[in-house]
């Protein structure tokens, strides 16, 4: 320690203040030269440290004596931010008292000559306008006693009369009654910077204080600046009278002279002006000597006060933080900053009063700030019994004052107390007690009062009272409170200055210039008299009258016009609302009440508005005055309800009053509130306001302004809050004596749960207290200490109180923090589900059961002494859940003692001995100590990061051998040790300094470890002869489950004697080493499996399929990344690894892989017989590597797949030796492969006789090199498919394409597209196919092209397909290529797809058809989509007597007999026509009519969805007429009149070969209907009618019953959206049963409900070939599902029932009758609600593709059946189960059952309530199904950030509103 600071008897204050001074060097140095202006100590000082400096400055000002290190102290404390916890001990040990000794006297008629020379400096130079000749000093002093006398004479005469209130008579005279004042320690300007405290500290805790102290501080330069603060009404006018009038009577005798001035006044002043003119001009002036007395008063300006009052009324300058010298004018705001800034009189006083808000950025921010709060009760008592002087009516005052609380709450602001006396004075005599009480129930109401009481005999007169209002609503309006003689009316001036209400002052307007001013006694007066007017004047109509209802927020803005003078209109309108004022209205505005009531009725609804809204805490706090005015118990409680649950209040004043008012309105509130008081100034006694209120939930307050006072007028109202339940007192001033008072109140709380006492500098005994009374709190949750003072023995008592305690449940203290968390005793017993086993009596079982202690001593500086006594206390708690003793100071020793302790602590959960300096040979101790507990789950120790964690299993659960489970989702949320399996344990020794030499030791203890399962011995020095020795050691260390040796300096040899470890390890299966980040993890089996789960996991090789229950192999893996591997290391890795157990997996990653070492891999590879997959990822490869790995299908029989990526990853898939042969697979993608390597990869690949999927996209083939291929492809034997995409190959390939199939009679399908897609697919089969298909697509064809791609066509005579799609093929130039297609025999089908097709129309594309070579059978044209397709047999037969035969049925004397004569002979073979979407002209119908007319083996006509004409149709309808042999009619969707469809539905006539009818969306009246049914009577073999969407309704659907007797062979029935209803539903459910052969019947949406479909159901049971059934949107019921379910189609395939009003009931009898189907193939009960009617399956739906339950309530409990299910469903493709109610457990369910579908391509899981977590789970079960293609997700509660986690782990989940679903993989 400094041997100064020992000699001054202290131990750490001085190095705090070195440390403090360190921060502000350049302070220092400016200080020391100020004391030592004769010492340098810079010189010699360059290389000291900084604290060193500072050390050095300090003793020299120390040395200097005790008077220059005390102002020195002084000045530390004053102009620097001093914490208060150093700045009082600095204070009391180094500084000293009052430093400023008058030099003259108060009274200066005793002051000797002597004394008036004290102090004096040499004469200033003058000042003022004109100089004086220069006078003697006798003549100057004579003239400043002179002035100094007159000032006091004169503040005696002018003050004495202005303590008086509105309508006070002097005789009336009262003793002035001091309000409470309280010092706070920062100012407010606009740049707010806490400043340092200049009044005494010890007055912050709200204890009274003296006016005469305002002024008695420790600064002794620099300005001293004192701001009053007090809202409207708190006497802060008052208050600066009251000074003026004590200095002038002998009081405050440090000061020789005052002045006070008021801005309201300053602000008249126009002019700039100098201080001297302030001073004289302005208050008073000298009778001679300006200049001598100025001068007197610059040169003693610590003797010199200002007082400026209405600071928030100065009109700003253009800026106020503007200053100006002594000679220069200004502003009187410039003049108020420069005097504050010490420009002008430096070291003069200066007093400011404004309301509370930002003030002006000109105050210093070491400006001493007073709270001024008004009067408490018994200030309130005091002021009441010295204004009533008669005996009698000062105790029946104060009886009614005691008795209205409401009226004592009012009294608290001392203006409206004056007001209330006034009003009693004149009320209580003649009134009952009570009586006059009532009338004073609001503060408006007591204003009336006194308005009422003021007028002479009780006249009202209304006129002058209406002229005085318009008075102060003009002046509030304008900014104005001073008002002349000429704004005033005479006759009101003398009404308002008689009465009172008015007051006459002299006004200055410059210098020189004064007058009369006249203004209301007070500002609230005003704002009263002009909410008067507004309600009274016929001027102010109720629309202007709401524009002035508004909230005013409490913060003041400083603009150029001075705002706030409205602040308590408002207020004052509110009150005037109230019924009672009613009758005072009436009568002052001599009007009937209804008028009257319909201006109190706009004020109430504006209120009623503004109640409703979301307002800050000042608006509120407004608001509550405003409704309690209006005494509406119907608007309180509108505004108590519309309250928010949380109501903050942050940094803004608030008196007792205004929490009256809030707690008013909160006693109409029926929920409770939760209230937050945070940085604002309280009044010390205004907790006493919130007596009585239960509504009061949470009540936090956050202030350095409460002390001991607020605490002890909080402990008064707490016990009356009777719903208060959080309680916080934050960073206050309490001390033990607050403290006391409030613990006295606690135990009278009941119902408290928290309680904060945090950041409240509390002492030790205080903190025991508070602890002490934990028992009185039955119903306590947390307590919290934080931020207190602390000591280590109160510290050890906290943990006993914590142990012993029944109630506890935590105790938490880090550095400043410190907390109870406790569990009421009600429910301690409810925490635990289950009853331990405990040893010992039921009561101990009881209370371990009830016990769950959590203790956290974090940074607490505890030593080995501590924790002895610390064991002691924790062996008495029977369950810890943790105990956390980081960051202390316990070293080897204490860490021992607690690692040998802690199996008998009962620890459930972790022990943290982190940060405590443990050694290594402590880290051994410690693991030795826990080593065999048989509780331990992890123990992890860490030297370098300092930590030492154990984590432990509860031994009662240990010992009942319950397992853990192991968490699901390892990646998002990491494992907990807690959750780690009882039965294993974890060690960790990281960083720990391990060697070779202390594996004997350390293994030793390993053996002797409970079920140790997880080893980490990573970031040691074990080197390659540590691994080494502990490879040799692993045998015997049991059964592990992961060992981590990373960061252990190993070489590649000592990897690879790991991989032996496969052989001789039992529970080893995966080994992976990243080697040049010194990564290597060996462990067991990741994840627990599902016994139950079938199929194989993600892991098992392809032959682990194979195997039987029982038998699957564990498999096995080795992944080596971020090496080098030459030819020796890869003979060597594979020599390790050939005695390997199977199945095997190799994963290398080796940055670059020469060929050497390439073929030394693939040579080896068939000597490992076990392998299963070999993954080379990120390892360049060579150009040639391709060739050697299409080699290994020859070398290696065992390889089922080679796959090859950009030369840079290489994936080998292995089948078993027990595996049969399949289909091998070989791709070859981005490998740069060109012409030339296509013949040897042939070569090779020939000898693969069983290839079935060969890939070779993404290369430079180029169309020579697909010639090449192509020339060579006969030879190779594939089977499947050839990917040649991105090959760069053009319309040449595809040509070249055409012309070789004829010599590839294995191709079965091609598909070409060399434009954007550039896809290129080839797809082959065993044997020769008898028929190709042909897509060419982006050809880009021309004239030129078409000879040689017909000639193509033409040689290949097995293409029987052939498909352009957007080939540039034009017209012409199709029918070129028609006319040069000719084969000897066969059929081609030619389907066009080009933008042309859709505009050419049906007559030219008829006309092209005629250029065929070949006959045509088919043609089918679709405008819309397109297209053309044509279908051909060669050869063209000729038959010339047929052909004249039908020309004799046309009409040939059309213009278009030629062409008739063509299409005739080309389409002599015609079977189908159909056209789609087309426009049809006439002269296209009339074409087609002959052409109708000469087909006579045309069985299948179809027109849907087309435009014709009427005219169009008859010619259509003609020729149809005789088209006797039709089978086959579509007719659907088109836009037909009545007419169009009569002349249509007689075409039908004479169709008695008919199978299948499709008159969809035709409009079939009537007429209509009786001809339809008519031709249906005799179409005897009609198989599949289709009538959809053709309203016919219940009475039509009669007679189509009627006509559907005769077609016993219908099989097809197709009604839906008919709106047939129950009556059309029995007529049909009496003729199906005559339908035999039905198999499909669609009635959805056609309004059927449970009647109809009852009968339906009855009936479709006799159709036994029933297969699909559609019944949706039909409001069934749960009737019709049970009778479905009773007589279930034994063939059914497809069952429909959407929307059909099902329940529960219905769908589980479904259900149930479904279980075991072998045929349904599709079911849907979409918009049903199944919530708990989902049957448990026994037999599955074995041949079930999809399954819609979109939108069917479904839970998590109804989905646990439903998944198991699916279970059962083994050929399921999709499910849709959007828009339910389905959350993680569910999907935890459903990610179970995935593994089992393996065909599933989809799962509809949108719009449920899955979180990250249940879509963790999804993507893990995904993980294991390669088929799956989408799940989407779209709409559940997932973040954007989880959703971009899960779908980089797992592209297939789906969040996108549009569905991302990938394509199924084209060749498949």
């Amino acid at each position: 320690m400094d041997p100064d600071s020992l000699q001054l008897g202290t131990k750490n204050l001085w190095g705090w203040l070195v440390s403090l001074l360190s921060k502000h060097p350049e302070w220092l140095s400016a200080k020391v030269k100020f004391f030592l202006p004769n010492k340098d100590l810079g010189s010699g000082n360059e290389a000291l440290e900084l604290t060193q400096t500072v050390s050095l400055q300090l003793r020299e000002l120390h040395a200097q004596g005790t008077a220059t290190w005390q102002k020195f102290i002084s000045c530390v404390c004053m102009e620097l931010d001093v914490p208060l916890g150093l700045e009082v001990p600095l204070l009391s040990t180094w500084g000293h008292g009052d430093e400023f000794p008058s030099h003259l006297e108060a009274d200066e008629e005793s002051q000797s000559e002597s004394q008036l020379h004290h102090g004096l400096k040499r004469p200033h130079q003058s000042c003022g306008s004109s100089p004086r000749p220069k006078q003697s000093r006798k003549q100057q002093l004579e003239l400043t006693k002179r002035y100094l006398q007159l000032l006091r004479t004169s503040a005696r005469r002018r003050y004495a009369c202005k303590l008086l209130g509105p309508g006070q008579p002097l005789s009336s005279h009262q003793a002035y009654v001091p309000p409470i004042l309280q010092w706070s320690r920062t100012t407010a300007p606009f740049d707010t910077q806490e400043g340092v405290i200049t009044g005494d500290p010890k007055t912050e805790d709200g204890a009274d204080m003296s006016i005469w102290d305002l002024f008695n501080t420790r600064a002794e330069k620099g300005p001293r600046v004192t701001v009053l603060l007090g809202k409207a009404g708190m006497g802060k006018t008052t208050l600066a009278y009251r000074l003026c009038q004590g200095w002038a009577d002998g009081h405050l005798h440090r000061f020789q002279a005052l002045f006070l001035f008021e801005f309201r006044q300053l602000n008249l002043v126009t002019s700039f002006l100098t201080l001297p003119q302030l001073l004289f001009d302005l208050y008073l002036s000298p009778e001679d000597g300006r200049e001598a007395i100025f001068q007197y008063l610059q040169e003693n300006a610590n003797k010199v006060l200002l007082i400026f009052d209405g600071l928030e009324e100065a009109l700003p300058s253009c800026s106020s933080k503007e200053t100006i010298g002594p000679e220069d004018s200004g502003s009187a705001l410039t003049l108020f900053a420069s005097l504050c800034r010490g420009k002008l009189l430096p070291g003069c006083w200066v007093m400011a009063t404004s309301r509370p808000g930002k003030l002006p950025a000109c105050l210093p921010t070491e400006a001493a700030t007073v709270h001024m709060w008004g009067f408490d009760g018994p200030r309130v008592e005091e002021c009441v019994g010295r204004f009533f002087r008669d005996e009698s009516l000062r105790e029946a005052a104060l009886a009614e004052l005691r008795a209205n609380r409401r009226l004592q709450s009012m009294c608290a602001v001392p203006a409206l107390c004056h007001v209330a006396c006034l009003c009693l004075h004149h009320l209580l005599p003649g009134s009952s007690p009570g009586q006059s009480s009532a009338l004073l129930s609001t503060v408006t109401q007591n204003y009336v009062q006194m308005v009422l009481a003021l007028s002479p005999h009780g006249y009202l007169d209304a006129n002058s009272l209406l002229g005085l209002s318009e008075l102060a609503l003009e002046g509030l309006q304008t900014g104005k409170v001073i008002f002349s003689a000429g704004d005033i009316p005479p006759s009101i001036l003398v009404f308002g200055l008689v009465l009172g209400l008015l007051t006459s002052f002299c006004v200055y307007t410059g210098p020189g210039h004064q007058e009369i001013g006249y203004g209301f006694t007070h500002h609230s007066l005003q704002e009263f008299f002009a909410a008067l007017h507004l309600m009274a004047s016929p001027k102010v109509d109720k629309n202007t009258l709401v524009r002035y209802v508004t909230l005013n927020s409490r913060w003041l803005l400083r603009t150029k016009s001075r705002l706030g003078l409205l602040d308590h209109l408002p207020t004052f309108l509110a009150g005037l609302a109230s019924c009672a004022c009613h009758s005072f209205l009436s009568h002052l505005m001599q009007r009937d009440e209804v008028w009257v009531g319909i201006k109190q009725a706009a004020v109430i609804q504006a209120l009623k508005k503004l109640a409703t809204r979301r307002l800050t805490g000042p608006k509120v706090v407004e608001l509550c005055h405003c409704v309690s005015e209006t005494q509406e118990a119907e608007l309180s409680g509108l505004m108590a309800q519309s309250l928010p649950d949380q109501l903050p209040f942050h940094n803004f004043p608030l008196t007792y009053v205004d929490l009256a008012a809030l707690t008013s309105i909160l006693s109409h509130r029926d929920v409770p509130i939760h209230l937050d008081f945070e940085g604002c100034p309280l009044e010390p006694h205004c907790p006493e306001a919130l007596a009585g209120c239960g509504k009061v939930e949470n009540l936090s307050f956050k202030s350095r302004k409460c002390g001991d006072a607020f605490a002890e007028a909080l402990s008064r109202s707490l016990p009356t809050m009777g719903s208060l339940k959080k309680l916080g007192l934050a960073g206050s001033k309490i001390t033990a004596r607050g403290i006391s008072h409030l613990l006295q109140a606690l135990p009278s709380c009941p119902h408290l749960e928290e309680v904060s006492f945090q950041d409240n500098q509390l002492k030790d005994q205080e903190v025991q207290n508070i602890v002490e009374a934990l028992s009185c709190l039955p119903q306590l949750r947390k307590l919290d200490l934080s931020r207190n003072s602390v000591s280590m023995t109160t510290l050890l008592r906290l943990t006993k109180v914590a142990v012993t305690c029944p109630s506890v449940r935590m105790l938490q203290v880090r550095k400043d923090d410190l907390i109870f968390l406790l569990s009421p005793p009600t429910e301690r017993a409810a925490e635990l589900p289950g009853s331990p086993d405990l040893q010992g009596n039921a009561s101990q079982r009881k209370e371990a059961q009830g016990r769950r202690l959590t203790l956290r001593l974090q940074n607490c500086q505890l030593t080995v002494q501590d924790v002895e006594m610390l064991i002691a206390q924790l062996q008495e708690c029977p369950y810890l859940d943790e105990v956390d003793l980081s960051g202390n100071h316990l070293e080897d020793e204490g860490c021992r003692l607690m690692a040998e302790a802690a199996p008998q602590l009962h620890i459930a959960g972790k022990l943290d001995l982190s940060d405590n300096g443990l050694s290594e040979a402590g880290a051994h101790c410690v693991l030795s100590a826990v080593s065999t507990c048989r509780t331990l789950a992890d123990l992890h120790i860490s030297l370098l990061h300092k930590t030492v964690v154990l984590m432990f299993v509860p031994k009662t659960e240990e010992q009942e051998g319950t397992e853990g489970r192991v968490p699901v989702l390892d990646s998002l949320v990491p494992q907990m040790p807690s959750e780690l399996p009882l039965h294993s344990s974890s060690i960790r020794l990281t960083h720990c300094g391990l060697q070779a030499q202390h594996l004997e030791q350390l293994c030793t203890v390993l053996r002797g470890s409970c079920n140790l399962n997880h080893l980490d011995l990573s970031g040691n020095a074990l080197g390659d002869e540590g691994v080494t020795e502990l490879a040799q050691q692993l045998p015997g260390l049991g059964t592990l489950q992961s060992l981590n040796l990373s960061e252990n300096d190993l070489s590649l040899d000592t990897v690879f004697t790991l991989a032996r470890c496969f052989s001789t390890v039992q529970w080893l299966l995966h080994v992976d080493v990243s080697f040049e980040s010194q990564v290597i993890i060996m462990r067991g089996d990741r994840r627990a499996r599902d016994p139950s789960a079938a199929g194989p996991s993600p892991e098992s090789p392809a032959g682990a399929q194979s195997l039987g229950p029982g038998q699957r192999r564990s498999l096995r893996s080795f992944c080596l990344t971020e090496c080098v591997l030459e030819p020796l290391s890869v003979i060597r890795l594979c020599k390790t690894l050939e005695k390997c157990p199977g199945p095997l997996e190799i994963k290398l990653s080796c940055g670059v892989l020469s060929d050497q070492s390439l073929d030394a891999l693939l040579g080896h590879l068939p000597q490992l017989p076990r392998l299963s997959l070999l993954e080379l990822n990120q390892t360049k490869l060579s150009p040639g590597s391709p060739l050697l790995l299409a080699n290994l299908f020859s070398l290696c029989p065992r390889v089922q797949k080679v796959d090859l990526r950009s030369l840079c990853h290489v994936t080998l898939h292995f089948r078993s030796n027990e595996e049969q042969k399949g289909g091998r697979c070989g791709r070859f993608t981005g490998c740069g492969l060109s012409q030339e390597h296509m013949e040897p990869l042939c070569q090779l690949l020939r000898k693969c006789e069983d290839l079935s999927q060969l890939d070779l996209s993404a290369n430079q083939l180029g169309d020579d090199g697909l010639r090449r291929l192509l020339e060579c492809l006969p030879q190779v034997p594939i089977c499947g498919s050839l990917d040649l995409s991105h090959n760069g190959i053009s319309r040449e390939g595809a040509l070249c394409l055409v012309e070789t199939l004829p010599s590839c009679p294995r191709v079965r399908e091609a598909s070409v597209s060399p434009g954007s897609e550039q896809s290129f697919w080839i797809h082959f089969s065993q044997q020769e196919e008898a028929e190709k298909t042909l897509r060419l697509s982006e050809c880009s064809f021309g004239p030129e092209h078409m000879p040689r791609l017909a000639a193509g066509l033409s040689q290949a005579q097995q293409l029987t397909e052939l498909t352009l799609t957007r080939c540039c093929l034009g017209l012409q130039d199709l029918t070129v290529l028609l006319s040069l297609v000719t084969r000897t025999e066969g059929l081609l089908s030619l389907r066009v797809e080009e933008p042309w097709v859709g505009r050419a129309g049906v007559l030219a594309l008829l006309e092209m058809c005629t250029q065929a070579s070949g006959d045509i059978t088919e043609i089918s044209i679709s405008e819309t989509q397109q297209q053309l397709y044509i279908r051909l047999e060669f050869p063209r037969q000729e038959n010339p007597e047929a052909v004249a035969l039908r020309l004799a049925h046309c009409d040939l004397g059309t213009h278009h007999s030629l062409l008739v004569r063509q299409l005739v002979e080309a389409c002599a073979r015609l079977q189908q026509l159909s056209l789609s979407q087309v426009n049809l002209c006439d002269v296209s119908s009339l074409l087609l009519q002959s052409l109708l007319l000469a087909l006579s083996e045309l069985k299948k006509f179809r027109l849907a969805s087309c435009r014709v004409s009427s005219q169009g149709l008859a010619h259509l309808a003609f020729g149809l007429s005789h088209c006797h042999h039709l089978e086959e009619l579509d007719l659907s969707n088109n836009q037909l009149g009545r007419e169009d469809t009569k002349v249509l539905m007689g075409a039908l006539e004479g169709k008695c070969w008919l199978k299948r009818l499709n008159l969809s969306n035709f409009l079939l009246g009537g007429p209509t209907l009786a001809a339809l049914t008519e031709g249906l009577s005799h179409m005897t073999f009609l198989q599949s009618l289709c009538l959809c969407r053709n309203d016919i309704g219940d009475v039509g659907c009669y007679h189509l019953s009627k006509a559907l007797r005769a077609a016993t062979s219908l099989e097809e029935l197709g009604l839906s959206y008919n709106q047939i209803g129950d009556t059309g539903a029995q007529h049909l459910a009496a003729v199906l049963p005559g339908l035999p052969e039905l198999r499909k019947i669609d009635l959805s949406a056609n309004g059927i409900g449970p009647a109809g479909g009852v009968q339906l159901v009855e009936s479709l049971t006799l159709c036994k070939h029933l297969e699909e059934l559609m019944l949706g949107y039909n409001a069934v019921g749960n009737p019709t599902a049970l009778g479905l379910a009773h007589g279930l189609p034994q063939h059914l395939r497809v069952l429909h029932l959407p929307s059909s009003c099902l329940g529960p009931e219905g769908a589980l009898s479904l259900g149930q009758a479904l279980d075991g189907c072998p045929h349904v193939e599709e079911i849907s009960l979409a918009e049903n609600s199944l919530a708990g009617g989902v049957p448990h399956f026994r037999q599955g739906l074995p041949l079930l593709r999809h399954i819609d339950l979109v939108s069917c309530e479904i839970d998590n409990q109804t989905a646990k059946p439903l998944t198991a299910n699916f279970a059962l469903c083994p050929a399921l493709e999709e499910i849709l189960l959007s828009w339910n109610l389905l959350g993680d457990e569910a999907a935890a369910e459903l990610a179970r059952v995935l593994p089992r579908l393996g065909r599933l391509k989809r799962v509809d899981l949108e719009k449920n309530q899955i979180t990250a977590h249940g879509a963790w789970l999804l993507a893990e079960g995904l993980a294991q199904v390669s088929g799956i293609q989408v799940i989407r997700l779209w709409n559940n509660p997932i973040s954007s950030d989880m959703v971009r986690r899960l779908q980089s782990q797992e592209p297939r989940l789906d969040f996108a509103f549009f569905s991302n679903q990938p394509q199924a993989s084209r060749g498949t």
